[in-house]
C-alpha cells in the first residue's frame, strides 16, 4: 500500500468524501470519486476537475502522486530523469493550477504537498526524485504569497521513512542501516503523516512552511 491510498482510506474511515486520481491502479476500487488521470497532463485535469467541480466546497488538495528512478547522475537515462520531473513537480503544479482559481473563488484552500527527506539528505542515485522533491518548497512558497490574503495556504511534508509505500523498494540489508539513522530506530507509522495532514486542514496560520516528519532522522 502507497502513501496515497492510506490517506485515502483513513480519509473516507472518517465519513470525508475524497475525490482522486490514479494512472494506473485505481486506489480504492469500489469508490466512484476516483478516476483515471495523468497529471503531467494539463487538460486532462481540467476535464476532471469540471466534472466534480459541483459538488466542491472547502477544497483540500494534497498532492501524493509520484514516480521514482534511482540511477547515478552521469549513467542516467534522460528520459527517464525528466518523466520524475514531470510527474512529481510539473504534475503537482498542474494540480495546483488547475484547482485554484477555484479556491480563490471561495475564498478558501488548503494545499498539501508530500516531499521528501531525499531532497535534504543527499543520497546517492536520487537526483532527479531529490530535485522533484526539493523544488516543492520554493514553488510552495511563491504560491503562499500569492493566495494568502484568499484564506489559502500551501505547505509541503518532508517524509522520511515509513511503513509502506516505497520502502518496499528498498532491500532489507539497506532498511537496516537506514534505521540507524533514525533515533527510534523504526520507520514512522503513517498516522503521523494523516495527523499532521489534519494539523495543516484545521490551521490558518501555518503557510508556506515544509514541516519534516522523519523521526529525527540525521
Amino acid at each position: 500500500m502507497g502513501i496515497g491510498r492510506y490517506l485515502t482510506e483513513r480519509f473516507m474511515s472518517d465519513k470525508i468524501i475524497v475525490y482522486g486520481t490514479y494512472l494506473t491502479n485505481p486506489p480504492i476500487e469500489r469508490s466512484k470519486y476516483f478516476s483515471k488521470v495523468d497529471i503531467s497532463d494539463f487538460n486532462e485535469i481540467v476535464e476532471w476537475f469540471y466534472k466534480i467541480k459541483p459538488e466542491l466546497k472547502n477544497v483540500v488538495l494534497l498532492n501524493c502522486a509520484a514516480v521514482n528512478y534511482n540511477c547515478y547522475a552521469h549513467k542516467s537515462d534522460l528520459s527517464k530523469w525528466h518523466e520524475v520531473i514531470h510527474v512529481n513537480l510539473l504534475g503537482t503544479f498542474n494540480m495546483i493550477r488547475a484547482i485554484l482559481p477555484f479556491m480563490r473563488e471561495q475564498n478558501y484552500g488548503r494545499i498539501i504537498n508530500l516531499s521528501s527527506v531525499l531532497a535534504q539528505k543527499g543520497v546517492a542515485g536520487t537526483s532527479a526524485y531529490a530535485a522533484s522533491k526539493a523544488a516543492l518548497w520554493g514553488m510552495s512558497k511563491s504560491i503562499a504569497a500569492e493566495n494568502a490574503g484568499k484564506n489559502i495556504t500551501i505547505n509541503c511534508l518532508n517524509l522520511g521513512y515509513f511503513n509502506l509505500g516505497m520502502i518496499e523498494q528498498v532491500p532489507e540489508e539497506l532498511q537496516n542501516e537506514l534505521k540507524k539513522s533514525i533515533p527510534s530506530g523504526n520507520f514512522g507509522d503513517p498516522e503521523n503523516i494523516y495527523q499532521a495532514v489534519r494539523f495543516l486542514i484545521e490551521s490558518n496560520y501555518v503557510n508556506g512552511s515544509s514541516i519534516d516528519i522523519n523521526g529525527g532522522l540525521f
